[in-house]
């Protein structure tokens, strides 16, 4: 999954005003982030196999310290210590729980999409129920996520949150061209290059939602 992450983003961003959404666009792909440069650095795996699934020529084969169910589990009681750790806010702990359970979706939203590849621990017993491999349901069941949290976001009671409406749904439908690209545009030419390719998309989403949202 993609850009539906993202929409957790946004549906916890109407629970606490206070965390910005920068910070949440950061962890709900945190675990992305850090197999993009583990893979770069070769402590995991993957392979490009064109027809592998409907939707990505990825072969996702070796990526327990970022994807496996209890990894994940330590990388969201991470991002609770660092965000904790640097929260000036009233309530820092139930916020920094905002942002470890943003974390932690991460996983259960990529079960949905995998294929049999996310180890529950280590690289063993591998799941996913393989959405991947229906393109029109995994399409929009990202661009439902992502408009979803959108769409709670610009409703909700607040008005600082109605005043940006327009610019983040613009926003979500750049992200949704992206997420076609990556369905039905050609595959990657090496790992590192999509090792790459992830990294700036994922700064450059999140300096664009920052730039959007303003001052909190």
């Amino acid at each position: 999954m993609f850009i539906g992450h993202y929409g957790v983003s946004f549906f916890a961003k109407t629970v606490r005003r206070d965390i910005p959404l920068w910070v949440l666009f950061v962890a709900v792909q945190l675990i992305d982030v850090f197999w993009a440069m583990f893979v770069m650095l070769g402590i995991e795996k993957m392979r490009i196999v064109p027809g592998i699934t409907a939707t990505n020529p990825l072969d996702l084969y070796y990526m327990p310290y970022t994807h496996s169910l209890v990894a994940v589990f330590l990388w969201s009681a991470a991002g609770f210590a660092v965000y904790r750790l640097f929260s000036r806010s009233r309530f820092a702990s139930r916020a920094a729980l905002l942002v470890a359970l943003a974390v932690l979706s991460h996983w259960f939203f990529d079960l949905i999409v995998h294929r049999p590849d996310l180890p529950l621990y280590d690289d063993a017993v591998k799941v996913g129920l393989g959405f991947w491999n229906y393109p029109v349901l995994a399409f929009l069941l990202e661009a439902g996520l992502l408009f979803g949290g959108i769409f709670a976001y610009a409703n909700s009671a607040d008005p600082f949150y109605a005043r940006k409406r327009t610019r983040m749904l613009t926003f979500g439908a750049v992200m949704a061209v992206g997420q076609l690209a990556i369905f039905f545009g050609p595959p990657p030419p090496s790992s590192t290059a999509l090792g790459i390719t992830g990294l700036t998309v994922y700064i450059a989403y999140a300096a664009a939602s920052r730039w959007l949202e303003g001052p909190v």
